[in-house]
């Protein structure tokens, strides 16, 4: 039988803890990287939590395998790395491939809003739009 939308998000779900973004702000302050996988255009039009890195959801594969040609230097398998897309969906998703690949601690942190919720200081988007 094929896999649904509906499976894997309750595998991602199971697989990666949801996180209050209080809670991984501490672990921000101890080191964790946050990590916005959401696709530029998203970031243009609403901006970004300041200090997030970021790696669109398409790429993620190729940025977080250490063998790749394209992989990102930040991600390392043992340093705590804190999710975040619009609503959550695609970061429990992410979360689940990271910890698939290897990655030790990996949480999901739900959405902009979640951040932005939490008093987390949000850059201005660069299209404001008209």
């Amino acid at each position: 039988m094929p896999l649904t939308l509906q499976q894997m998000m309750q595998d991602a779900n199971a697989a990666v803890e949801r996180l209050p973004v209080e809670e991984a702000q501490k672990l921000l302050e101890q080191g964790a990287l946050l990590l916005d996988i959401r696709d530029a255009p998203e970031l243009s039009a609403n901006g970004r939590v300041r200090g997030s890195h970021h790696i669109p959801r398409g790429m993620l594969e190729f940025r977080a395998d250490p063998a790749s040609p394209f992989h990102d230097d930040s991600l390392k398998m043992d340093r705590p790395i804190l999710l975040h897309c619009a609503s959550g969906g695609r970061a429990a998703l992410a979360g689940k491939l990271l910890k698939d690949m290897g990655y030790e601690t990996v949480y999901n942190t739900g959405g902009l809003s979640d951040w932005a919720a939490a008093g987390a200081s949000i850059e201005e988007p660069v299209d404001k739009g008209m």
